[in-house]
């Protein structure tokens, strides 16, 4: 049953179960329970409103179980090696186990826990770990830049088991009914270290700082890989989940002669508001109701032939350096579970002019080359040029900066100038039509921050449709963010599950 409450409403129990038994004809005496199967907010009008899908029922609710699914013993199963300890690699290995195989995953980074230093590190002394950073370890990119799990790529597997599992393995039940779901960076850390543990008591391995430097192909069949400390690993099935920023990968199989192609992705740049403007215009209120939650935004706005539109928005968020190498400058958002910080941030970005296809590594190159720019820009260190909103769109250096939630710190610059000057015209002329789409929006109190340039990756490598092998490598399995086929930690999920069941099937032949 479909119901519309206030926020308060809709957050008392209690009323939502009265609610819901009187749209749908129950006398109260009649209900035995009610559950929510789905949550969203409705913010167009002047009072937002919570829209609600409830299932009310006659007979009293029974408990509902959370618990990992059981998992067979496969430590003497034939092996699939993973490379990549992401989504991507961490479904691919739960869903081997299912299929009677046993994974390996060899992961460069380090574990969700001794991550942190390093990223401390980068945020407090400027230092980037090239093997672990916001980018590389367990867990992958998600786990310490955001969480969020929505996707439309509900075409490529189950979202609603991914949801389940993520459940299953610790995450709060409100994702499998949130419009939007969101873990939190605060919470995902536990919930990787669940999975892993689940994986490695069913017999499979996970190794870390364990990185992979080259495949060992024979007669265009993949038989295993070397890790940098010359140790080789041996299987006839290699799942390649290794991340959107792991360079050095598309570099080998450059190097290799193995396929890959350029693929379009964007750049721009990060930008920061108060929270409470944000509020404002999208709540059409003073002081946000305490039974709303930090409002986001999604814009867009065709600009010369290119959409300019906003990517990854952290409501209640932080500004994240994102860089994998010492000498770059790469920004990302996240948000914790309870998205509490006093501002909101989100990448505004537009596809990125890259050069020709004939060079598969050009947009990489490309990204590189601005992203270096930006760290000489900060003072060669890990502070991010920056700019007031206002003063980029007129071109004008800021002569001071608003507080701003990036740690290393940001300092004054001509971010249009740094910018290639095709996204700088755009990103101005994007910002000004969401400055008329949303009240507030453009304003000096918001600052723009360089650069959001790790949106995808910017290289895919093909793989046959059918078994979702490499189109030349037998036994290769391109997955994930950084083989061009997933957008996000949901779709990255589902694709490492599609991998493993073509894996199962063609190791089973």
């Amino acid at each position: 049953m479909d119901i519309v409450l206030s926020p308060s409403e809709a957050n008392d129990p209690v009323l939502v179960r009265d609610a819901a038994a009187e749209a749908a004809g129950f006398a109260l005496s009649e209900v035995g329970s009610s559950t929510i199967l789905k949550r969203s907010i409705d913010a167009r009008s002047k009072n937002p409103r919570f829209q609600l899908r409830v299932l009310v029922s006659t007979e009293v609710e029974q408990h509902v179980s959370y618990d990992p699914p059981a998992l067979p013993d496969v430590s003497s199963a034939p092996t699939v090696l993973i490379i990549g300890c992401g989504p991507a690699g961490l479904f691919a290995a739960l869903r081997a186990i299912s299929n009677g195989l046993r994974p390996i995953i060899l992961e460069r980074g380090k574990n969700v826990r001794d991550r942190r230093r390093d990223l401390a590190a980068i945020n407090r002394e400027h230092i980037v770990d090239p093997n672990s950073n916001y980018c590389f370890g367990e867990g992958g990119a998600g786990t310490y830049s955001d969480g969020k799990l929505y996707t439309r790529s509900h075409k490529r597997g189950d979202v609603r088991e991914v949801l389940n599992l993520f459940v299953a393995y610790g995450a709060p039940p409100d994702i499998l009914v949130d419009a939007h779901p969101h873990i939190g960076t605060n919470k995902l850390p536990g919930i990787i270290t669940a999975m892993r543990e689940a994986i490695v008591a069913a017999g499979g391995l996970v190794h870390f700082n364990c990185h992979v430097v080259d495949l060992i192909v024979e007669n265009d069949h993949v038989r295993g890989v070397i890790t940098a400390n010359g140790n080789e690993y041996r299987s006839d099935a290699v799942v390649l989940a290794t991340g959107h920023s792991a360079r050095d990968v598309f570099r080998m199989l450059h190097a290799k002669q193995i396929r890959i192609e350029r693929k379009d992705f964007a750049m721009g740049v990060r930008i920061e508001h108060p929270q409470a403007i944000i509020d404002a215009a999208q709540y059409h209120c003073k002081v946000r109701d305490p039974y709303l939650p930090p409002a986001s935004y999604s814009l867009v706005q065709q600009v010369e032939g290119l959409g300019v539109y906003s990517f990854c928005m952290c409501p209640g968020g932080i500004i994240a350096p994102c860089a994998t190498e010492q000498e770059e400058v790469v920004t990302n958002g996240w948000s914790p579970s309870k998205r509490n910080n006093p501002f909101a941030n989100s990448g505004i970005v537009v596809t990125a002019p890259t050069g020709t296809h004939e060079d598969p590594l050009s947009g990489m190159l490309f990204q590189q080359s601005v992203e270096h720019a930006a760290w000489v820009a900060g003072g060669k260190r890990q502070t991010a040029p920056a700019q007031r909103m206002v003063d980029f769109i007129e071109g004008k250096l800021s002569t001071d900066l608003p507080a701003c939630s990036y740690l290393p710190g940001i300092t004054s610059y001509s971010v249009h100038e740094l910018l290639p000057q095709e996204i700088a015209s755009r990103l101005r002329n994007g910002l000004k039509a969401f400055g008329q789409k949303m009240r507030g929006y453009l304003t000096n109190e918001a600052v723009v921050v360089a650069v959001e340039s790790r949106t995808s990756s910017p290289v895919r490598i093909p793989r046959d449709p059918n078994t979702l092998e490499h189109v030349e490598i037998s036994g290769l399995y391109p997955c994930g963010e950084g083989a061009g086929y997933a957008g996000g930690i949901v779709s990255a999920a589902m694709d490492g599950q599609r991998v493993a069941d073509q894996v199962a099937l063609q190791l089973k032949k």
